[in-house]
């Protein structure tokens, strides 16, 4: 048997960017063949990654990468919020937003596939994945491509935000984002706001309405008259879509101005937005420490 020297180990390291003791079970399996050892790492690699891919990404981090006029928003997750603070981690993310803006991927499928370092950026996924041990999922992208300037704003590394907008202030761009960031609008104007979470607030208002008609019939109070509960719930309406449509915000920066009104002072228009925030939506798995430790001895006693 071929004697595995501490040299081999690190070439063969530097190659796979594998864990020391995984090199060297594998150069111990291949008696010291370098391109066997390293196919067999490729194969026990790639089983930790399909091994962690059932597991929820819920933590993670999002990526921004602006070149001129093109530029890309990335969201890619992770298990634990530790991995999300790791160096390789946030390299890849960074990796991930730069291919989107240069290659224009139509969809998460075909970001993998593309070419990153001699490999795909899928092989870089699945070693890092072999590497740490745990699920990494790219989840999200937007790409922009526009005639007029980007801004980004990061806040940490969770929260994402890239404007498309035109005026000659480039704070302003940058001042957008970051209000956009604080205060999470939902679509540029009123009108942009998604239907269905326009008939969620109406229906929030309604049931608040009823609810409030009940107590004042309890208390031998009038009731209100259709026309007046109609403005009631019209200007609930009316509220929720000043307090969701970035135009209609007040400037985090100047709360005596509207966003509208601030663009407007400085001959900008924005023309579109992407916010991320990491693991929006996603349902998180809530651990029973408790209970596992008790599952944990009772499996022991068995």
């Amino acid at each position: 048997m071929a004697a595995i020297t501490a040299a081999m180990v690190g070439e063969l390291r530097a190659k796979t960017d594998a864990p020391m003791m995984e090199c060297k079970k594998a150069l111990t399996e291949a008696d010291g063949d370098m391109a066997r050892a390293e196919e067999i790492l490729r194969v026990k690699l790639g089983g930790k990654a399909s091994k962690a891919s059932s597991r929820i990404t819920a933590e993670g981090v999002v990526a921004t990468y602006i070149a001129g006029n093109v530029g890309a928003l990335v969201e890619i997750n992770s298990e634990t919020d530790f991995v999300a603070k790791n160096d390789d981690f946030l390299a890849m993310a960074n990796l991930a937003a730069k291919l989107v803006a240069e290659h224009n991927p139509a969809d998460v499928a075909a970001l993998a596939a593309l070419p990153a370092d001699g490999k795909t950026f899928d092989d870089v996924r699945t070693a890092l994945i072999g590497k740490i041990g745990e699920n990494m999922t790219v989840r999200r992208f937007q790409r922009f491509d526009t005639t007029g300037k980007l801004a980004s704003y990061l806040h940490g590394t969770r929260i994402g935000v890239m404007v498309e907008y035109e005026g000659a202030d480039e704070q302003v761009g940058k001042d957008v984002a970051m209000h956009i960031a604080a205060m999470k609008p939902v679509a540029l104007s009123a009108e942009q706001v998604p239907a269905e979470l326009i008939e969620k607030e109406r229906s929030v208002a309604e049931l608040k309405a009823k609810e409030d008609a009940e107590k004042a019939a309890a208390e031998g109070k009038p009731a209100q008259s259709p026309e007046i509960l109609a403005k009631r719930l019209e200007g609930s309406v009316q509220k929720y879509l000043k307090e969701v449509s970035l135009l209609n915000q007040a400037f985090v920066k100047n709360d005596k101005q509207s966003i509208e009104q601030m663009l407007k002072a400085t001959n900008t228009t924005v023309k579109a937005f992407t916010m991320y925030v990491v693991g929006e939506g996603i349902e998180k798995k809530v651990d029973d420490f408790a209970a596992e430790v008790a599952a944990q001895m009772a499996a022991n006693k068995q």
